[in-house]
């Protein structure tokens, strides 16, 4: 069987790089891409590099990154331009292959097992970096190899503009020996349960019995080990190819703590409608409504519960919300951060079973009230119209989840 050739490109540090081409003096100072402190939406998005030699992290809060570097330039994200500069990109890779699968804005896995008239993976790597740098003017890292896990590690290792092949004769002297966090999949909460097993390297991951791992992770811990092995064979996706959706959701950071039941239910209602309006607008509804809660400690936890039919009504998505939230949080520590997500998700015509519980009067009735609320704020904007509710305190609930949802990528499964 033919070896598969594919890479990982990255476009280094895209947000704030794409910033420094459009405003070269950027170049020679600190800088970082991040939201609006004001707000609360401040943390770090993408930093250069000078701003790199000062440790600050993405994700990290505008406060602290200025304590770390009180000269930091921060500049607002552009999404319009990401998204405008980063399909440039794309559009280079897609000149050597139709199997171009995005990951995320700035990420990309090409497959060229079937392109090999432009030459070897490691010398198309070459000529695509070469060629976004004269025609973009942005440097990316490249990682080349047999599967689309060691492919991302490998465009990981060197910034900026790297190029790392990994083949299946040096990945265990290339992978093996590196951070078991550096493997796709491994979080802060995954590293530290694998520390407690005494794995701390890819390899030690590697050579751990797949049983052990299962029994501890479940089916994820079999998919880490298959990941450490080399065993990845999933596919890199057609450039026409449509990602099913998962999920529908929508979060927000408050501008104020959230402190009480009161201030969390009024934050909901903001979310829920826009949640059921994307799901609307998706033609799709779900049974399983998650909520997602990060204190001031900037802890995060999440809890679910499956409905008896599926829904893309508000009113029921916030009847399960507020039931989760009830049950599961009491406002020991305030919140900073809350989040609504549906999934389980099929087509809004998918037959449900009727139930003598349910009044589908009424069902109708709210899905009704939802529709006419989506009508006059697609005509008039989010701010025309709102629930009385959610105006006892309107700074908390003045935000627009459907225009100020930011892009995040996408789930690797």
């Amino acid at each position: 069987m033919k070896e598969r050739v594919i890479l990982h490109c990255d476009i280094n540090h895209c947000y704030a790089q794409i910033e420094e081409m459009k405003f070269p003096q950027l170049r020679n100072v600190p800088m970082a891409v991040g939201g609006h402190e004001e707000s609360r939406h401040g943390i770090i998005l993408a930093k250069n590099l000078l701003a790199k030699k000062f440790k600050i992290k993405t994700g990290e809060t505008l406060r602290d990154a200025k304590r770390k570097c009180p000269e930091l330039v921060i500049v607002h994200p552009n999404y319009d331009d990401y998204l405008y500069y980063t399909e440039k990109v794309k559009d280079i890779y897609r000149e050597y292959t139709d199997k171009v699968e995005s990951f995320g804005l700035d990420e990309a896995w090409v497959d060229l097992s079937s392109s090999s008239i432009f030459g070897s993976g490691e010398e198309v790597a070459k000529i695509i970096q070469k060629r976004v740098l004269e025609e973009i003017g942005l440097t990316i890292s490249i990682g080349v190899s047999f599967n689309k896990v060691f492919a991302k590690l490998g465009s990981d290792l060197i910034k900026p503009s790297g190029l790392v092949v990994i083949t299946r004769e040096n990945y265990k002297e290339t992978v093996w020996p590196l951070p078991v966090e550096d493997l796709f999949y491994v979080g802060k909460a995954t590293k530290r349960k694998l520390e407690v097993m005494n794995i701390n390297t890819i390899g030690e991951l590697a050579n751990t019995g797949v049983e052990v791992l299962r029994k501890r992770f479940g089916k994820m811990g079999e998919v880490l080990w298959g990941f450490a092995n080399g065993y990845d064979l999933s596919n890199v996706t057609h450039i026409d190819y449509q990602r099913e959706i998962k999920s529908v959701g929508n979060s927000v950071t408050a501008i104020r703590d959230i402190i009480n039941y009161e201030d969390a239910k009024i934050v909901f209602y903001v979310l829920s409608e826009s949640v059921a309006s994307r799901l609307k607008e998706s033609g799709l509804k779900g049974y399983v409504v998650s909520i997602s809660l990060r204190n001031n400690k900037l802890e995060w936890f999440t809890r679910q519960q499956k409905r008896d039919i599926p829904t893309n009504i508000s009113k029921e998505i916030m009847e399960t919300t507020l039931e989760l939230l009830k049950n599961n949080y009491d406002f020991s520590i305030p919140l900073r951060s809350i989040g609504i997500s549906v999934s389980m998700l099929v087509p809004d015509d998918y037959p449900s079973q009727m139930s003598l519980f349910i009044n589908e009067e009424e069902r109708d009735k709210a899905k009704r009230i939802d529709e006419t609320l989506d009508k006059i704020r697609n005509r008039f904007g989010h701010y025309s119209i709102h629930r009385a509710c959610v105006l006892l305190d309107s700074k908390l609930t003045g935000f627009s989840p459907k225009e100020d949802h930011i892009i995040h990528p996408v789930s690797y499964f």
